[in-house]
Parts: structure tokens; C-alpha cells; sequence
């Protein structure tokens, strides 16, 4: 494990160990409800593998992808599959901050109480996030006992029981459609990374050049975490945001940072709107109540839950997270309009036909690169 001056840079077992000390509880049920809401998200999960193959055509008729596991999580469950992904993936950046302490004092300081400091503060955010996902397909992290994993580096799927619950029950929508609704959208990223091999390798070769260029000190670091966990401890005033209004993913330091970035908020972008894209493509045909969810979920979106959770999500850059699911179904939606499902499908081609952000923001500009390039 990364240390500074012999004591770890982020005490990984502490982030875990306080995000579930500080987890709010799901909502109540019985013991036979929760096993049957374990039993309907694994059933969707898998009729869902059905719908989104057809509807998106990415999987090639005889060349069945790997298959990856589903994972019907408590928020716990969440904290620990994420601190697995987090810890793989900032690996090197954390060693790259250790050659860069500082001396002094400070360095020794930092050394002595960093980590469980750090540790501690990464678990609150996390205690914070793992009541509001959903699902996720978690790709990075490595295959252990408790979280399986396809063969080859490939992924799993997990679903947050008491967080899908807890959203059906605020929207007042009906459970077994919501539950399905849900599982489309995650299914579809199932089938993103599983249908393109290249996909995984390509967005942590990218996350990694911008890892290898942070030239972020690890006080500054240590700051930016502090400063979002001051905020979940009411430590500053609600609305109160951090000094120049940037998240913690725009400590960019390099030109060359700025670019990487642009083009993983492109992917991103993509990722998440073609997700909702299909989920309310293939909802009609099989969620009754399609249109009522959409309607009730999107003014949740816009609405957020009061002044210091919109500042949360600006400090986090969650609010960057939502605009993607917005700019990215219109990007999809304009594409296939044009082209039809299997002349959008030639986004998965390569990374070169991947759309730049520029293009997220006009789609002819990606048809006119990608299709009538090709076609001339």
C-alpha cells in the first residue's frame, strides 16, 4: 500500500470503515420483502440482457460477449466495490505524490496522520454518494472472493436494493416497473463495455495519462477533501461553496490534462445518454408506466435536495455528471434520427470515432467526420 514517510497516504480499510459507520439506513422492510426485491432486481437484471442486445444491436449475432456477474448491493456493498475500483486506479498517482511530499515539518506531519485523515474523509464522501446510485457497472476493480468479476479484467453490475427503493417510494411510481426501468439503464452499460472490448482499456489508459500528469501536491489534496467533508459535517454554512468554485476533478494543472479530460467528459457524455436513450426506447414495450417514471425522475434531477446537496454536487462535480445524461441523450438521439441504430453503432468502431465534446454539442459535426468520411 502507498505510504508517506512509512504511514499509508489513504487508509483504504478506514475509508470503509467510516463510510459505514456514517451510512444512513435504507428504508424498512421485512426480511421476505428484501429478498424478494434481491430476487426481482436479478431477474430484471437478466430479462433486461435481452431487451438492450436487440434495441441496440452492439452484439453481433453469434459472438456472445463474456458474462459478468450481478451484484444486488447494500450501500455498504457499494463503499467497498468503489474503494477496490478507486484504490486500482489512483495506484500510481498515490506513488507519485509520495516522491513529491514535502519536507519539513509538514512532510512529517503528513506522514504521521495523513492517511488515517485522508482515509477518514474519503469515507464521509463516500457514506454520502452510496445513498444516491442506483446502479453501476464497476469495471476497475480486481476480481476477489467477494467481488467477482467476468474473466479477462471484465467487470460487474451492481444494483443498490435500498436505494432503488427508497427512489420509488419518494417518486410514488410502481415498484416492479421502476425496478425494471432502472435495470435497462444499467444493463445498457453492461453491454457498452462487454459489446466494445477495446472500451474498458481505453477510458483507464485515459484516466491513467491524466493521472500521470496531476502534479497536485499532497496537501493540496488533502485540502479538497476536507473541505467537501467539512461540508457533509456542517462545518460550512449550507450553499457556502469551495474558494474558486472548482471540483475535485478540475484540479487541472496541464494543457495537456485539459484535453484528456475533454475528451473522457465526451465518453462519459456518451456512455450515460445512450444509457437513457435506451432505457426509454425499449421502456414502452415493456415498463406500462414508462413516461410517468421519466417525468417524476427528471424533476427529481432538476430539483436536488436543498442548497448544501447542490453544493455537494458542485464540489464533487456531480452537477458535470447530470449535464452529461442531458447532452449526451441528445447527441444519441440526433445520430440515430439521422442515421439509424446501426449508423450510430459505428461510434463503437474505435476510439478515433468516439465524439469529441465538441461534437457531443453538435452531432452533425461527428456525422460529417465519422459517416461521410467513410462513405466518400
Amino acid at each position: 500500500m502507498t505510504s508517506i514517510g512509512g504511514a499509508q497516504m489513504v487508509d483504504w480499510n478506514l475509508a470503509v470503515a467510516t463510510a459505514t459507520r456514517l451510512v444512513r439506513p435504507g428504508p424498512e422492510v421485512t426480511r421476505d420483502e428484501a429478498r424478494e426485491i434481491v430476487a426481482e432486481l436479478r431477474r430484471h437484471a437478466k430479462s433486461s440482457e435481452e431487451h438492450v442486445r436487440a434495441y441496440t444491436r452492439m452484439v453481433p449475432d453469434g459472438h456472445e460477449p463474456p458474462d459478468t456477474p450481478v451484484l444486488v448491493v447494500d450501500r455498504a456493498g457499494w463503499v467497498k466495490a468503489n474503494v477496490a475500483g478507486f484504490r486500482e486506479l489512483l495506484g500510481p498517482l498515490l506513488a507519485k505524490m509520495q516522491e513529491r511530499r514535502p519536507g519539513g515539518p509538514g512532510g512529517a506531519v503528513l506522514g504521521a496522520v495523513g492517511g488515517k485523515v485522508t482515509g477518514v474523509e474519503l469515507g464521509m464522501l463516500l457514506s454520502f454518494m452510496s445513498s444516491r446510485v442506483l446502479g453501476q457497472y464497476e469495471t476497475f476493480a480486481p476480481a476477489t472472493r467477494d467481488l467477482p468479476a467476468a474473466a479477462n479484467g471484465g467487470g460487474r453490475l451492481l444494483l443498490v436494493a435500498p436505494n432503488i427503493v427508497h427512489v420509488e417510494r419518494e417518486l410514488d411510481v410502481q415498484p416492479h416497473d421502476f425496478r425494471l426501468w432502472v435495470a435497462l439503464h444499467e444493463e445498457t452499460h453492461r453491454t457498452q463495455f462487454t459489446g466494445v472490448p477495446w472500451l474498458r482499456d481505453h477510458l483507464q489508459g485515459e484516466i491513467q495519462s491524466f493521472l500521470d500528469q496531476t502534479e497536485v501536491d499532497p496537501m493540496t489534496l488533502v485540502e479538497r477533501l476536507r473541505e467537501a467533508a467539512q461540508s457533509l459535517a456542517g462545518g460550512r454554512p449550507e450553499g457556502e461553496e469551495n474558494e474558486d468554485g472548482r471540483s475535485i476533478v478540475e484540479l487541472v494543472q496541464t494543457p495537456g490534462q485539459r484535453e484528456i479530460l475533454g475528451r473522457l467528459t465526451a465518453v462519459m457524455s456518451l456512455l450515460e445518454g445512450h444509457a437513457d436513450y435506451v432505457m426509454d426506447g425499449v421502456g414502452p414495450a415493456v415498463v406500462p408506466s414508462v413516461a410517468e417514471i421519466r417525468e417524476k425522475f427528471q424533476q427529481r434531477r432538476a430539483r436536488g435536495a436543498g442548497r448544501l446537496d447542490q453544493a455537494l454536487r458542485k464540489l464533487l462535480g456531480l452537477d458535470a455528471k447530470l449535464r452529461q445524461y442531458r447532452d449526451g441523450e441528445r447527441f444519441v438521439r440526433a445520430v440515430v434520427e439521422e442515421t439509424g441504430m446501426d449508423g450510430f453503432n459505428r461510434v463503437w468502431t474505435s476510439p478515433n470515432t468516439l465524439p469529441t465534446k465538441a461534437e457531443i454539442a453538435k452531432p452533425a459535426d461527428w456525422i460529417a467526420r465519422v459517416h461521410r468520411k467513410a462513405d466518400s
